[in-house]
């Protein structure tokens, strides 16, 4: 069996739409905050958050821009500690995951190096880590990566001959490349045109299905967050702290009809009531 869908034996069969309430918590954060100096004094940018995520589950971080959702996200990946509190991957330290690449990370920009080829592009990670003789036996798994996004004939492109939403897809294969057990993405279409971006959450669907990695996910789009999760955490205004964490209970696969049914709206329109302003005033009301 190919290394790029090792990962997805271990819960093909489980229910994913239960999969938070099922087994032990493969991301597990208690009382986490997180505060930063500044020449005016120590701004708190998240306040107590416990959440726990569930081996091959998607959560999204749902909230306002500056919540610390991405601040969240990077304690997580152990890129930066939490003030107080606690975070563990699969019962061990953020840092350690990291550092056996058992963590793939996905930014906002694809941050592709112009100069490489599509298939250059996915292997860097493997030639940064000197990993030169796996690089070679693992150039099949590149390939099997770039089918696994869409771009099985993309290899020899370079980053200007692709859209945007083929670069992201790009940068997700490079996320992949050392077959991490979660995924963390950063706002990933958040630079994407609306066409594309609506594109690009059923192709992520897509993606996820077929790998099942663990995905905690940072979004501000209700319906991004609706279509993609088995849970939504919605985050307060700064300090963030999760309000509420909603369970999506759609069936999948999930497809653009969804996005008009009944269950749906009534969704979107309970996560806008969550993250309207206290005391802010509905239009017509």
């Amino acid at each position: 069996m190919s290394t790029v869908f090792k990962a997805a034996t271990a819960v093909e069969s489980a229910d994913v739409g239960t999969a938070a309430h099922v087994g032990t918590s493969h991301i597990a954060l208690e009382h986490v905050a997180k505060d930063f100096e500044t020449r005016s004094g120590s701004l708190q940018a998240v306040a107590d958050v416990s959440l726990a995520v569930a081996p091959g589950e998607f959560v999204s971080l749902l909230g306002p821009s500056g919540c610390g959702k991405s601040t969240l996200l990077r304690i997580m990946a152990g890129l930066t500690p939490p003030t107080s509190g606690s975070v563990s991957i699969a019962g061990g330290r953020p840092v350690d995951a990291q550092r056996e690449k058992r963590v793939g990370m996905v930014f906002q920009q694809p941050a592709l190096m112009p100069w490489r080829t599509v298939l250059a592009n996915v292997a860097l990670p493997l030639e940064v880590n000197r990993r030169g003789a796996n690089a070679t036996l693992r150039q099949s798994e590149i390939v099997e990566l770039l089918s696994l996004v869409g771009l099985a004939e993309f290899g020899r492109a370079y980053p200007y001959q692709l859209s945007g939403g083929m670069q992201q897809r790009v940068a997700i294969a490079r996320a992949l490349v050392f077959n991490p057990d979660i995924l963390l993405m950063d706002e990933p279409f958040g630079a994407l045109d609306e066409i594309t971006r609506d594109q690009m959450r059923y192709e992520l669907l897509r993606i996820w299905s077929a790998a099942r990695k663990t995905v905690v996910f940072v979004t501000h789009s209700i319906a991004e967050a609706i279509i993609l999760s088995d849970r939504i955490a919605v985050m307060s205004a700064r300090p963030g702290a999760v309000r509420e964490v909603l369970e999506v209970r759609l069936p999948r696969p999930r497809g653009e009809q969804l996005e008009s049914s009944p269950e749906f709206l009534r969704m979107a329109e309970h996560l806008k009531a969550l993250l309207r302003p206290a005391g802010a005033s509905i239009p017509g009301a």
